[in-house]
């Protein structure tokens, strides 16, 4: 079942104390610790509790949006929110917290408000009521409500409409940057590649120079390529077809512009959105083809590195396999727990990488070469595509059923359709994409005619 990025609690918040653009001090607090802070500072500890609990929900919640949607760190700036009123909302560093506004954070600081079919924390915008005016919640408006009888849902649905949510006891993690640390090129693939995809062609529509990728399967090719070419060019970045950090953020930028997402009339998130397909972890009891491509390149690091043990590519991820990652961590200086995480998966495609880099050209003699490290895919012109149709066209002779087709170096149709036809014939999801499984099937069955 494919996992999607929600909204988390983060243990730690970095507050810039003063203006964006203003030179000033950051200081790292706990989640709960910035809200009851944040509380102390905006509200007024003898409010009746249900308008404190309101307030309270929609600062966690407007702190939330900040990080979910990375508002400054987008920006380039290096902190999560500010302690200007004028932008965000007041934290006073080493103020007195109150004891009732303690005791409740405690109990909610994991809670926040959500619209209903829509992902991210709402934009909670709020204002004292009476010297400032604000389409969002008014604090002293909250008082008056309370009074009333209101509960602190009620309060929200009267300030934010009747299609909110609070969700409840959210997750907390460490608050990790979305840039997964290492740029994103043709022939990548992933969850980080698909959510750039999708928020490409959302901008399109506000951009219309910048071509749509179709399909948004998460695999970086051609059409990828083109719409981050586009994007940088109409953006005054370096154009160069390459997400690196710069690139990422500030499609991220435009994207929650485009989006409103630090806005009352949000466009929101949906769920499909959001969903990342590819498996976060790999661990011992999976099964299927991942677990496939992460044994090839085991075993091929292995090969010229004997401290790993010998696996079979079976895609069982069973305990020869875990002990081979436990190796690699170890290695590595990686937390050895036979896991595949983000960090893990990392090591192992850059030392896989090096040695595709470092072997000379006729180290494998007459045999088909080792996976080129990345997936190709149609609209790719290169060597290694040349090398594919060379292989395809050899097994070709020996099963009608694959098309026969010229050796060009250029990934059309043509080639697409006899990958897929190869991909049928040997029990591989026919997606006409090579990849490390794709690849090694087929080098295995062109050096078995030589």
């Amino acid at each position: 079942m494919a996992a999607a990025q929600l909204p988390f609690i983060p243990e730690f918040i970095t507050v810039h104390l003063g203006r964006p653009d203003q030179e000033a001090p950051n200081v790292q607090v706990t989640f709960p610790d910035y809200i009851k802070n944040v509380a102390s500072s905006e509200i007024f500890p003898t409010w009746p509790e249900s308008a404190i609990r309101a307030n309270i929900y929609a600062q966690i919640s407007f702190a939330l949006n900040r990080i979910y949607t990375e508002w400054y760190r987008s920006r380039g700036y290096d902190f999560d929110i500010t302690n200007s009123t004028q932008y965000d909302q007041a934290y006073v560093h080493g103020r007195d917290i109150f004891e009732n506004i303690d005791r409740i954070v405690d109990e909610i600081f994991n809670d926040y408000v959500q619209r209903q079919g829509y992902v991210e924390p709402y934009f909670t915008q709020f204002c004292d009521g009476r010297q400032v005016q604000c389409d969002g919640l008014s604090q002293w408006g909250s008082v008056d409500l309370a009074n009333q009888g209101y509960t602190p849902y009620e309060i929200l649905q009267y300030y934010y409409g009747d299609d909110i949510n609070i969700v409840q006891n959210a997750p907390v993690r460490p608050n990790i940057p979305t840039y997964q640390g290492y740029p994103l090129e043709l022939g990548d693939v992933g969850n980080q590649v698909r959510t750039i995809q999708i928020q490409l062609n959302r901008i399109a529509r506000n951009y219309p120079a910048i071509p749509t990728i179709t399909p948004t399967n998460g695999v970086f090719g051609v059409s990828t390529e083109q719409s981050v070419r586009t994007f940088q060019r109409v953006f005054n970045l370096n154009e160069t077809g390459v997400v690196d950090k710069a690139t990422w953020y500030k499609i991220k930028y435009i994207y929650t512009g485009v989006k409103r997402l630090g806005e009352l009339a949000s466009e929101g998130l949906m769920l499909e959105e959001v969903t990342q397909p590819f498996p976060q972890v790999l661990q011992e009891g999976d099964t299927g083809s991942y677990v496939s491509t992460l044994q090839y390149y085991l075993a091929l690091i292995g090969y010229f590195n004997p401290v790993l043990p010998v696996i079979a590519i079976d895609g069982i991820f069973g305990p020869k396999t875990t002990e081979a990652v436990r190796q690699l961590q170890t290695i590595y200086g990686l937390t050895v727990d036979g896991i595949v995480g983000p960090e893990t998966w990392n090591q192992i495609l850059d030392a896989y990488s090096g040695i595709v880099r470092t072997l000379s050209p006729s180290y494998q003699g007459e045999k088909a070469k080792i996976y080129p490290g990345y997936v190709l895919s149609i609209g790719m012109q290169n060597d290694d595509v040349a090398d594919l149709q060379t292989y395809l066209s050899q097994i070709a002779t020996v099963y009608a059923e694959i098309p026969a087709i010229p050796v060009t170096g250029y990934f059309g149709e043509q080639t697409q359709q006899a990958v897929q036809r190869f991909q049928e014939l040997f029990g591989i999801e026919p997606t006409g994409l090579v990849g490390a499984v794709t690849w090694n099937a087929l080098a295995r069955e062109y050096d078995s005619m030589r």
